[in-house]
């Protein structure tokens, strides 16, 4: 049954479609005759049907491998609807009892299951091998393929046995399936599934309907995701987040704040994981809020945002579940919440394991970071990271695109980079590439002795912040290319060699600036989007009441407090109490008043419409957590025994404490303290150091007074200094 008119026809019949999408009906054909297939698709194209018709057609039953136990039931569940009989899919994972198991192998060897879903440790159990081998399967079917490769986003260890449990089990066709591989992925599963020989099919990576943002990650950022949610209303979503606690705790907040949430991860039992699924799935629930490293498995069509709360470790990570937004081609919002810090945690996880596990990981973590941080097309970005190009200059929906960056011309740095690379035999990955043009004579470099070279230093006096997207948009354009074996090293492509002896103009954007002491609040374009002439006016009230008050301008609002100023437009005292860092104390300053006015005249003059404004509640227990703090300060306990108390080290308790006097606003006495800890003169001249700063800036004061006072001397002076003088 391989003819087009039959296929269709079983297509119409098993899932109502009338056509095809994409490569799906030749993928189709060549799992019926037989032939091991590769499919590279993207999240959305419709791999599963890919697997799942020519099961419907062929005698025995196809073996589906997936890791993920969630899609094992959302599938089974599908399938059994589409069909008149009873038991036509099944899954084998450890969810099951004996009863249930027996039934699934009573009904395999019936010859009425045609798809059985395994996790590969179920299919890898010596009972369950022994049990396959006396049954005709179709095909094997390895779903999430990407999973066999360490320079995939979610390796496996387990999936490396799957081609040696297929020899014993018994040989059958096989069909690979991945949504995310690059070059060096693609060959890798290939390899080892022992099919080299597989035809490959490869879709296109672009989904025109996603739009692609990148923020700055900020304290505020729960406020952000809250406020994006309520302008989205009802509409489902998905957030993603680096642990499990903060999943727990996000999902908290956001019910506090009356959206429908849940929280998913591989913590929870698998009860209510299936109980959340489907509440998600029959929109009982708006928002899931889950775990990077847990593959959710959800195929819902619908889902028209997914928020990364925490970057994820791989740019193919990030593709997969941005690829779950707008899987029928509507609306899907991606956006993702950036910090530097986040990228040295996930750098810290890698600790302990293999040197060259880490290598790579470290390698993907630079791509992820490259993507974050550029400022060219997204779009282009991802799609050339997967080795496809993408023509046009403007995508028109990703920030990038719809607020472009100012183009400098960087032709003559350019063959700066170029000769570099050659100089450097074409052995060395872009962080040497840079050093070794600034001049810096690193350890690895003076042991290579290229500080020696003519070529080294070359652009020491030009912009050091110029030479990564100068090599990120060389790539893009074609002079430079990643060698696939040797993830990583530089090579001059053919063009670049060209462009050499005869150089044109190459124009580039910087790439975007994240600082993790930046507050500002950046949303969406039309969206709650800082006024920049507000922000000049709001700037030169608070320089006007630092001379007045002979006090620094951070001081009167911090930068933080001025950008949400201006972008959120407060009319009364009582709405400048939701700025962060402001506070009661703050409004009843005396030029709190004046800084409303001002808004409000800006507002009347300019006829702005405000949006209402957005008091995030926190959870409970977050609440109860500062209340206790503030409690046992006006009793004058120790912090240290404070911190004890509550079960936190002393750092947190200090991060506390800047969240109650920077950010919320409060004022507390911690006097008492530092009597007992430090010398008075000590404490003044710390004092006297923020006193004659124009900008709050914590790391400098560090580097001022490091070796003399801690770390958290100077941090606890500087709460004291911010709260006596601010609030």
């Amino acid at each position: 049954m391989t003819d087009k008119k039959n296929l269709a026809g079983a297509l119409k019949k098993y899932f109502g479609f009338d056509t095809f999408k994409g490569d799906q009906e030749a993928i189709i054909k060549n799992v019926l005759e037989g032939r091991n297939t590769f499919v590279l698709m993207p999240t959305g194209g419709g791999k599963s049907l890919c697997y799942q018709l020519p099961s419907l057609l062929m005698d025995g039953v196809a073996i589906v491998i997936s890791p993920l136990i969630a899609l094992m039931k959302n599938q089974v569940d599908f399938i059994s609807h589409l069909s008149e009989k009873e038991g036509t899919a099944h899954f084998l994972n450890s969810s099951l009892n004996k009863t249930a198991t027996d039934q699934v192998k009573a009904d395999i060897k019936a010859g009425v299951t045609k798809l059985l879903y395994v996790a590969p440790e179920s299919l890898t159990k010596e009972d369950n091998v022994e049990f396959l081998k006396t049954c005709k399967i179709s095909f094997y079917a390895i779903d999430e393929a990407h999973c066999i490769s360490e320079w995939g986003h979610d390796f496996r260890p387990e999936y490396r046995r799957i081609r040696p449990i297929i020899n014993e089990i018994g040989s059958a066709p096989v069909i690979a399936l991945t949504a995310t591989a690059t070059d060096k992925v693609r060959t890798d599963i290939k390899k080892s599934l022992g099919i080299l020989d597989a035809d490959e099919f490869k879709s296109s990576f672009n989904r025109p309907n996603l739009y692609y943002e990148v923020r700055q990650k900020t304290k505020d950022i729960d406020k952000d995701i809250v406020r994006f949610i309520k302008q989205h209303p009802g509409k489902s979503g998905i957030i993603y987040c680096l642990s499990r606690k903060k999943v727990e705790d996000l999902a908290e907040v956001l019910r506090a704040n009356d959206i429908k949430a849940q929280c998913y991860h591989a913590g929870l039992d698998s009860g209510t994981r299936s109980q959340t699924q489907d509440d998600f799935l029959m929109e009982r629930i708006d928002v899931i809020v889950a775990t990077i490293a847990f593959g959710m498995g959800i195929d819902k069509p619908d889902v028209r945002f997914v928020i990364h709360y925490d970057i994820p470790k791989s740019l193919e990570g990030y593709y997969q579940e941005t690829g779950r937004a707008g899987r029928d081609g509507g609306e899907g919002l991606c956006i993702a919440f950036y910090s530097h810090k986040d990228l040295q945690k996930l750098d810290k996880f890698m600790e302990g394991k293999p040197v060259a596990e880490q290598d790579i990981g470290r390698q993907l973590l630079q791509e992820t970071a490259a993507y974050a941080e550029t400022s060219v097309c997204r779009r282009k970005m991802l799609l050339h990271y997967f080795g496809e190009e993408y023509d046009k200059d403007n995508c028109g929906n990703c920030d990038n695109c719809l607020h472009p960056g100012t183009k400098i011309e960087a032709k003559d740095q350019l063959v700066i980079v170029l000769q570099a690379v050659l100089a450097v035999k074409e052995n060395f990955r872009s962080d040497y590439v840079v050093d070794f043009i600034k001049g810096r004579e690193t350890d690895e470099i003076v042991a290579h002795r290229h500080q020696e070279l003519e070529a080294f230093g070359l652009g020491e006096d030009e912009d050091p912040k110029l030479w990564n997207p100068i090599i990120r948009q060389a790539l893009i354009a074609g002079y430079l290319k990643k060698e696939v074996e040797n993830y990583g090293l530089l090579k001059v492509t053919a063009a670049g060699k060209k462009f050499i002896k005869k150089p044109h103009s190459f124009m580039v954007v910087e790439d975007h600036e994240f600082n993790d002491d930046d507050e500002t609040v950046v949303v969406e374009g039309g969206a709650g989007a800082l006024d920049p002439t507000l922000s000049a006016m709001l700037h030169d009230l608070r320089k006007k009441w630092s001379r007045k008050l002979e006090r620094p301008p951070y001081v009167i609002f911090q930068d933080v407090s001025i950008e949400q100023m201006a972008t959120e437009y407060p009319v009364t005292l009582e709405e400048l109490k939701n700025i962060q860092g402001v506070g009661d104390g703050k409004t009843r300053q005396p030029y709190a008043k004046e800084f409303v006015d001002l808004i409000r005249r800006y507002c009347d003059e300019n006829e702005i419409e405000r949006q209402t404004d957005l008091r995030v509640r926190t959870k409970a227990k977050d609440s109860m957590r500062k209340l206790k703090i503030l409690q046992n300060i006006d009793r004058r306990i120790a912090l240290d025994d404070i911190a004890n108390a509550l079960g936190i080290d002393f750092e947190e308790l200090l991060d506390e404490l800047e969240g109650i006097v920077l950010y919320s606003g409060n004022k507390i006495n911690i006097d008492y303290f530092l009597d007992e800890i430090m010398d008075p003169d000590d404490v003044a001249d710390i004092c006297d150091y923020f006193a004659d700063k124009e900008k709050d800036d914590l790391e400098a004061a560090i580097e001022e007074f490091g070796s003399d006072f801690s770390e958290n001397e100077i941090r606890l002076v500087r709460i004291k200094f911010i709260s006596d003088m601010a609030n």
